[in-house]
């Protein structure tokens, strides 16, 4: 009996540090993948997809043309990505706002479609979506505000009104949703080690250090292009390009073919 239990424990043990030294292996391939390609290794690996309601998923094929745009295949994943979201964040209301199936998985797929390049899709960086009908005030800030993320308190904030003014007008280089989700995807490109991360980081590194010299600055500014609050920090920046990068790709790879090559490759998507 005691052979037994000896010859059983020395099989899981021994299986354990197989499978963790795989793991280690997979992890060490696949930063080498990422560095030299810039890409993941893969994206999209689901044996079992979950699904979304018949709602949501007449949202999606009437409201939502990325969602549209896919391929059958990568539909399953886009439809899998925002179960996950769904079953993930907690939303909460504001000054009685009806928070229904169709505004969840709006903002869902608005998340999902920013980071559908990626192979880790959810953050940690934040686990609550607060909405709020219109502008609000901002016990924080003291300020109102349209749209915020706040890292500390692991929120991101919406109103309404102007969440979906962004997608109503569709090619005016405004969007509240991308913006404000652009900035979480940043914060947990500089906290986070997974690959997906890392890649969007590195990327990141290379446009921001692009755009600081003055040649390249002046001409950005100088197009109108881009509105002049991208201008304020590295930050807005980063989050008014990637609104002009999915409202307006065809004019931002005609104006700026390198730069929206880069967001590309920072995003891991073809646009």
């Amino acid at each position: 009996m005691d052979n037994i239990i000896l010859v059983v424990f020395t099989f899981s043990l021994t299986f354990f540090v197989l499978i963790a030294f795989l793991v280690v292996l997979f992890r060490l391939f696949e930063y080498g993948f990422g560095f030299v390609f810039g890409k993941p290794l893969f994206v999209h690996f689901c044996l079992f997809p979950k699904k979304i309601s018949s709602n949501a998923l007449h949202f999606l094929n009437t409201q939502f043309p990325f969602y549209i745009s896919l391929s059958d295949k990568k539909k399953v994943y886009f439809e899998h990505r925002i179960a996950c979201f769904l079953g993930r964040y907690e939303f909460v209301s504001r000054e009685n706002f009806a928070i229904t199936e169709d505004i969840k998985v709006h903002v869902a797929a608005t998340f999902t479609m920013l980071s559908f390049g990626m192979r880790e899709y959810l953050s940690e960086v934040f686990d609550k979506i607060i909405i709020y009908p219109s502008i609000y005030y901002s016990r924080i800030t003291k300020q109102y505000h349209k749209g915020e993320f706040n890292p500390n308190t692991k929120t991101v904030v919406f109103s309404w009104e102007d969440f979906q003014k962004g997608f109503d007008i569709s090619s005016d280089n405004l969007n509240l949703g991308i913006h404000e989700f652009v900035h979480v995807l940043h914060y947990h490109g500089l906290q986070s080690n997974d690959s997906s991360a890392m890649l969007f980081s590195r990327m990141y590194t290379i446009i921001n250090e692009e755009v600081s010299e003055a040649v390249l600055r002046e001409q950005l500014m100088q197009s109108n292009y881009f509105r002049v609050y991208a201008f304020t920090n590295q930050y807005e920046f980063l989050a008014v390009i990637l609104e002009n990068y999915f409202e307006t790709p065809l004019e931002f790879k005609m104006r700026f073919p390198d730069l929206y090559t880069k967001v590309g490759l920072m995003l891991n998507m073809k646009y």
